[in-house]
């Protein structure tokens, strides 16, 4: 499997959804999506974000597999090389013990571990993984599964940030500043919330090759330069402007 999908993004009823299944608001949300992935669950290839973990495939195969690669098996974590470079370790993993290699990494745009596929609502790893690889809103809800199986919805309602953040992220969370992180980002979409349209179509500018910035539903400098540059590859009106006519274009020519 090359874990290559259509990188289709989150929808309304995707949100509407987990904020029903959860209890809470888009801003809770979205904390959390922004502090796992900056907010986007897909590569520019349209393969899933991903995070190989080596101290978890070391567990999960006992360190039989340690010698020679600490790269990727190691009792400590560590050894990241972020965005693409992911997949070579998982490859290099996947060619040890695939369903392993598969349970070690954290998928989507809520950094779910393979390994608790099952909690996140899926019958077997590959079937977890095929989902990740579908779309953001089976990310999203897979994410959402796993908060409810481990009784962190009543936190994230609360907003406690700590008991939030120890259950999600495990008891060293205070090393990477999860909690804090997280309260930052709530009160940042309490003030705007990204508009997912706009976010759809700053995926789409991704895919095609335009640099649109983040991929945040929020308008900017970079957005606006990447809608121009479209719309004069398409003989559209050059606005700047995500109109109706630009943003079926864009629809057409990234989610055919």
């Amino acid at each position: 499997m090359d874990y290559q999908g259509r990188g289709v993004p989150l929808d309304d009823s995707g949100m509407d959804q987990v904020c029903a299944a959860l209890g809470v608001a888009d801003a809770e949300v979205w904390a959390v999506l922004t502090v796992e992935t900056r907010g986007f669950g897909f590569l520019a290839d349209r393969r899933p974000q991903i995070l190989f973990e080596r101290h978890v495939f070391h567990r999960l195969t006992k360190g039989k597999f340690d010698a020679g690669n600490a790269d990727i098996s190691n009792v400590t974590p560590g050894g990241y090389i972020g965005g693409a470079g992911e997949y070579d370790r998982l490859a290099k993993a996947i060619a040890l013990d695939k369903a392993n290699a598969l349970q070690s990494a954290s998928w989507g745009i809520g950094q779910v571990m393979g390994f608790n596929f099952k909690t996140a609502g899926y019958a077997s790893t590959d079937k977890f993984v095929a989902g990740m690889v579908k779309d953001e809103n089976s990310q999203l809800l897979a994410m959402a599964n796993f908060i409810k199986e481990n009784g962190l919805a009543a936190a994230l309602q609360r907003k406690n940030w700590v008991s939030f953040a120890r259950g999600y992220n495990g008891p060293d969370f205070k090393r990477n500043e999860y909690d804090t992180r997280l309260a930052a980002a709530h009160a940042k979409y309490q003030v705007l919330l990204p508009d997912l349209q706009l976010r759809t179509a700053q995926a789409a500018l991704k895919y095609l090759g335009f640099n649109p910035g983040p991929i945040d539903g929020i308008r900017g400098r970079q957005t606006t330069s990447a809608l121009i540059g479209f719309q004069h590859g398409e003989g559209l009106p050059e606005s700047g402007l995500l109109d109706p006519d630009t943003f079926a274009r864009l629809q057409a020519k990234a989610f055919p």
